[in-house]
């Protein structure tokens, strides 16, 4: 009879223990799903997150700033003011309780315009070098682009069309304006002449030519995928010997984009004839926070009898030894040529995600010579 008992007893507290535990399954706590994060500049460092999440209790968000502590949130909405200029990672949690929780995070840079600081915020160069003398500028602070620059017009044919690169854009004057003492390149979508985008080119050719010295050119470029600008140089006997027996020197490329960090990317470049064969070396340098289109940044290169050094903002990101036999393309006089491209092969099309008008906004260009 004991045992009987016993056995009864048994069956009646699984029952309870199953009983039990299907209402603790019943009443297990949800997960937060359909987490949504957006956030928007308010302008003066200002940023507003807003986010909503199904099942969430409460939230916490951190800035992503240095030694920030998380801060619960429990509404749908938060705000930060930043002050330094950087790329921020902006990390929210979504909570059911405390240990329950999804996470979304968005990275976002906060430059000179966001930030609300002087427009032409970035690197400046000096006036003046120890042992070398100013022998040519342009500021662009009067009303009209001086008379050292000429405007090449059109698609580059019947003899280069495509400009040689398959690009997309027809250049003309009207894309070129001068205010508050900025060089201003606008590139747009525009029909004519059978091309979709208009920009501008603008050569020193015939009027100023240096062979030799520190180049210096502070500028703004623009932004995203296609947009390609340069401000380089041609050999002054280009239209005797044709490229590239003239040689050329890129001051700085950028081909734009936010894959593979192009937007944050320059590169410096030469192209040469090797006895009779195309040549060309170069090299890049990436920007450590932001894109080149947040500020002004200064490009330039010293070139001397021995070498052509390509410097950011005065940090020397690559050389060329041009004393070898074969290089003497590099000892004559170049002209300069500043110009923003609009596909090509090698930034590729424009797509969905570029915008126009786009601008490439320059400074000044200097040059200097030894004494």
């Amino acid at each position: 009879m004991l045992k009987s008992t016993f056995y009864y007893c048994l069956v009646i507290c699984t029952i309870l223990i199953s009983s039990c535990s299907e209402n603790v399954s019943e009443e297990q706590i949800k997960l937060p799903s359909n987490l949504v994060l957006e956030v928007e500049s308010l302008g003066n460092g200002v940023v507003r997150a807003n986010f909503t999440a199904d099942n969430a209790t409460f939230f916490k968000i951190n800035f992503g700033t240095p030694g920030e502590t998380t801060q619960r949130v429990d509404g749908n909405s938060a705000s930060y003011t930043y002050k330094v200029k950087g790329d921020y990672t902006i990390t929210l949690q979504a909570h059911a309780d405390e240990q329950l929780f999804v996470v979304d995070s968005k990275t976002i840079n906060m430059n000179a315009a966001a930030l609300g600081l002087d427009p032409d915020a970035g690197f400046k160069s000096p006036e003046n070098y120890d042992g070398y003398k100013l022998v040519w500028a342009d500021e662009f602070n009067s009303s009209t682009l001086a008379d050292d620059w000429t405007f090449e017009i059109g698609d580059g044919c019947p003899a280069n069309c495509g400009w040689g690169n398959d690009e997309l854009q027809y250049y003309k004057k009207e894309n070129t304006s001068i205010s508050d003492g900025k060089l201003t390149i606008t590139a747009k979508r525009e029909s004519i002449g059978g091309k979709s985008y208009t920009s501008t080119r603008l050569i020193t050719k015939g009027k100023k030519f240096f062979t030799y010295g520190r180049i210096d050119i502070r500028a703004i470029l623009p932004k995203g995928q296609g947009m390609w600008p340069a401000l380089w140089m041609l050999g002054e006997n280009f239209s005797d010997v044709g490229w590239p027996k003239c040689g050329e020197i890129d001051i700085m490329e950028m081909v734009g984009g936010s894959v593979e960090d192009r937007d944050r990317t320059v590169h410096g470049t030469v192209h040469w004839d090797n006895s009779g064969n195309y040549a060309n070396y170069g090299g890049k340098t990436k920007l450590s926070t932001g894109i080149f289109n947040d500020e002004y940044h200064v490009f330039s290169i010293i070139w001397d009898k021995q070498k052509i050094v390509w410097l950011l903002d005065n940090v020397e990101y690559h050389v060329i030894d041009i004393t070898p036999s074969g290089l003497e393309e590099f000892h004559k006089p170049f002209f300069f040529i500043f110009n923003v491209a609009v596909g090509g092969r090698w930034p590729g099309n424009p797509d969905g995600n570029t915008s126009f008008p786009q601008e490439m906004k320059v400074d000044y260009v200097r040059v200097f010579q030894e004494n």
